[in-house]
């Protein structure tokens, strides 16, 4: 049995839970490459799923929307994100599902407000609706997507926010867009959780995205050192302030990629299997995952929560073999936060 007790963090002399998620393996980070069956492949990231929802202090589980892998593009496979969502809430029980993040380049807005409310239904309310504007250049141009410059896909991630919201939140919508139109669209029904799917936006724009947080989200998710994230509480701050929203009720989120090694451990042999996935050095991988003991990597995530985050999305890179990650984050990294 593995039983962690809530942990309270202090920012800007508030009492915030810290809690945790953490990201099953899907295909896109090359996480089921050994594994040659599609039906299998599923599995796996299946089997993860529920041996996260049997692990409390885990709060919920995450997807990527991609369809190409990285850091290399090979014809592997990767699960599209929507789908699993829907079939991974049937696969567990307890945890919720995100997305990080739903890219709305991919879908029309309105009706990727309308699969996020039937997807709140079908897992009884356990969605977290993420959204961003998109950023893989060649996965877009492959799929006929084109890709517009930075600023037309955030001004079409704007429209799209308050799209969704309005499919969730009015009966008969309307909205005239340089991008969109939406003309009495009826999305019935809208979803378990009100006012709306908890919706959580992805990247650390400061004039656009960290805005429409303020306006539209629950949640906020971006990365950086504790410097950046810092910075960017503080904006996100400013942005309440101005709006009369309360900075403290939205959850401030980042994406942690761990690697445990044992004290001691030389770390080329130790991080081996890890790094011959993605053909990285040492440094190569100590640049994209926090690498080291579980006391090492508490005392790197606590520096991000002092800078401001309350929640963290773990992924740890070969989940899909062998679950001890999720054990030894849940009770010997989780305890020291």
């Amino acid at each position: 049995m593995h039983v962690v007790a809530c942990k309270i963090v202090a920012y800007t002399g508030v009492l915030m839970a810290l809690q945790f998620g953490t990201f099953v393996p899907q295909g896109w980070r090359l996480d089921l490459l050994e594994i040659a069956d599609p039906v299998a492949k599923y599995e796996a990231m299946t089997h993860v799923a529920k041996a996260v929802d049997a692990i409390p202090v885990y709060d919920s589980i995450w997807v990527y929307d991609h369809f190409h892998t990285v850091p290399r593009i090979e014809h592997e496979a990767v699960f599209e994100a929507w789908t699993i969502t829907a079939a991974l809430a049937r696969d567990t029980q307890r945890v919720k599902l995100g997305q990080m993040v739903t890219c709305i380049g991919y879908r029309n807005p309105a009706l990727a407000a309308k699969i996020a409310s039937t997807v709140d239904i079908l897992s009884h309310g356990r969605l977290y609706c993420g959204i961003g504007a998109g950023w893989y250049e060649h996965e877009w141009r492959a799929y006929g997507y084109g890709f517009p410059e930075t600023r037309d896909r955030m001004r079409a991630f704007r429209e799209a926010t308050q799209i969704m919201v309005k499919l969730w939140t009015e009966d008969a919508p309307t909205f005239e867009g340089e991008y969109f139109q939406i003309r009495g669209a009826i999305n019935e029904p809208k979803g378990v959780q009100k006012p709306y799917p908890s919706l959580w936006i992805g990247g650390g724009g400061e004039q656009v995205t960290l805005k429409l947080v303020a306006q539209y989200g629950m949640a906020a998710n971006f990365g950086g050192d504790p410097a950046t994230i810092s910075q960017k509480c503080a904006i996100l701050g400013e942005h309440c302030a101005k709006l009369g929203r309360d900075y403290e009720a939205i959850i401030k989120s980042t994406n942690v990629n761990i690697v445990f090694v044992k004290a001691g451990d030389d770390l080329a042999q130790a991080t081996a299997q890890v790094r011959a996935t993605y053909g990285w050095s040492v440094e190569e991988l100590q640049q994209q995952a926090i690498v080291g003991t579980p006391e090492q990597v508490a005392e790197r995530m606590a520096a991000l929560r002092d800078a401001g985050i309350t929640y963290f999305i773990t992924y740890f890179p070969r989940i899909a073999y062998d679950h001890t990650p999720l054990h030894s984050f849940a009770e010997q990294v989780a305890p020291l936060l």
